[in-house]
């Protein structure tokens, strides 16, 4: 594998540090909004419907920048570890392209279709 660790760790570190910044981009906003009006019962059912569903979007934004955070924690472990670009299910490669694209990822590719087919 020709990847320089050092670049991917910084790589890794900056895509960590947009995630959880827009993550909490999202609680601030929530909290400047107010989240639910407390007015709720001045709104008409469709506004009060449209902020629920917002702030149901929000929250499953949220959750998930924050396992792209563990997910590249674990990648800087692997790093660490001397195991990073090695598929966890069948020990072998990650190609170099995969890593560019995800530089977080755990499986190769055939193992990743596999999960997904439920294999």
């Amino acid at each position: 594998m020709t990847i320089e660790l050092d670049t991917r760790r910084r790589e890794l570190l900056d895509l960590r540090e947009r995630f959880l910044r827009a993550a909490q981009d999202i609680v601030d906003d929530d909290t400047e909004d107010g989240e639910l009006s407390s007015a709720a019962g001045d709104q008409h059912l469709a506004d009060h419907a449209s902020e629920m569903l917002d702030r149901e979007v929000d929250g499953s934004l949220e959750d998930n920048a924050e396992e792209i955070g563990r997910e590249i924690d674990a990648a800087l472990e692997r790093i660490d570890a001397g195991t990073y670009g090695t598929c966890v299910n069948c020990g072998r490669q990650i190609p170099e392209e995969r890593l560019d694209a995800v530089p977080y990822a755990v499986l190769c590719l055939s193992c990743k279709r596999e999960e997904e087919e439920g294999r």
